[in-house]
């Protein structure tokens, strides 16, 4: 499935630079918690002999969660997407995969520009890919979000930057804005798996439309924060939220594997008690025996052979011919 979506935001490309990589360091960091959220494996420059000058960063994005509550019976408990960018501003790629989903693979190609979103074939696809693509227009104004991310302060309607004197937005502000950038993004998913394919790409390009969304109004709504730094700025300040939010994953993640551990030792020591609980219903069972071989005697009755059933019971733990209860239990932990 192929869709290029089209943002556009208040601003020049050159500012937008680096309101994007203070916007996607900000977000990561809000949006990491519980052991899930984006962690930052490489973050460094890279030359690129076509491209020039950039950065090449490599991500691991722990969405468990965040899966549809069809789609979680398919996939371990921690799954997470690793994105592979290379940035070479202003044009990046981004590739993203899933070990556990190896026919799974989202390839996005980004260019900036300073239009309204004018431009036709900006990233130069080719006649077929042309025919598969579905624009979409992204207004971070009017477009509707989910109501848990709502923010009095980021509601582009009424949020007005002290910094540059821009905004509140209007419907129809990308007609009229004297300050405009357009940000092209062709994304294209692809999940070769029979009865979940359409299903499966539909779901990741709303999720993926969902995040461009949010996170150009929030690019926007924090231009006071960031507006005036420099590449050597938003660089070191990128680092130290990837540092903190890497920290809480980790964290967040490790509490988890000793609560996991925890619950095994628990399990091998209920496992354990029912052993201790076999022994005793073996003697329990013995006693029986005796006692009824004592009443027999009294009676005059023969002591059972080794052979007889009331012998065979009593070397099973149990006694009348009744089945062993711990010999289920002992199973169930076996195969649980």
């Amino acid at each position: 499935m192929l869709k290029e979506y089209r943002i556009c935001m208040p601003m020049s490309v050159e500012e937008y630079h680096i309101g994007q990589l203070y916007m996607i360091a900000r977000h990561s960091a809000e949006q990491s918690n519980d052991g899930e959220g984006v962690e930052v494996i490489e973050n460094s420059p890279h030359k690129d002999p076509d491209h020039g000058e950039g950065q090449i960063t490599e991500k691991r994005i722990h969405l468990s969660s965040k899966l549809p509550v069809w789609a979680r019976s398919y996939v371990p408990r921690f799954i997470y997407l690793t994105e592979k960018a290379w940035n070479y501003y202003p044009y990046t790629e981004t590739a993203n995969t899933c070990s556990v989903i190896p026919r799974l693979n989202i390839k996005i190609r980004t260019r900036y520009e300073n239009n309204n979103g004018s431009s036709e074939n900006c990233l130069n696809v080719n006649e077929e890919e042309l025919k598969q693509r579905l624009v979409d227009h992204v207004d971070i104004l009017t477009d509707p979000i989910d109501e848990k991310y709502y923010k009095k302060e980021e509601d582009l309607s009424i949020f007005k930057s002290a910094k540059t004197g821009r905004g509140p937005l209007q419907e129809g502000w990308r007609d009229t804005s004297d300050i405009i950038m357009c940000s092209y993004k062709l994304v294209d998913v692809s999940f070769q798996v029979f009865g979940l394919q359409t299903k499966v790409e539909d779901w990741i390009q709303r999720a993926i439309r969902n995040v461009l969304l949010l996170g150009h109004r929030q690019a926007f709504a924090w231009i006071d924060e960031w507006h005036g730094m420099t590449l050597e700025d938003v660089r070191n300040y990128e680092l130290g939220m990837q540092k903190e939010t890497n920290e809480r994953i980790q964290a967040a993640q490790l509490a988890t594997d000793e609560t996991s551990k925890k619950s095994e030792d628990d399990g091998k020591e209920g496992k354990k008690g029912e052993g201790e609980d076999e022994d005793e219903d073996e003697v329990d069972g013995v006693k029986e025996i005796e006692e009824l071989s004592i009443t027999e005697k009294k009676e005059g009755s023969a002591t059972p052979s080794p052979t007889s059933p009331a012998a065979s019971n009593a070397s099973n733990g149990s006694s009348g011919g009744t089945p062993q209860k711990t010999g289920y239990l002992a199973s169930w932990f076996k195969w649980s």
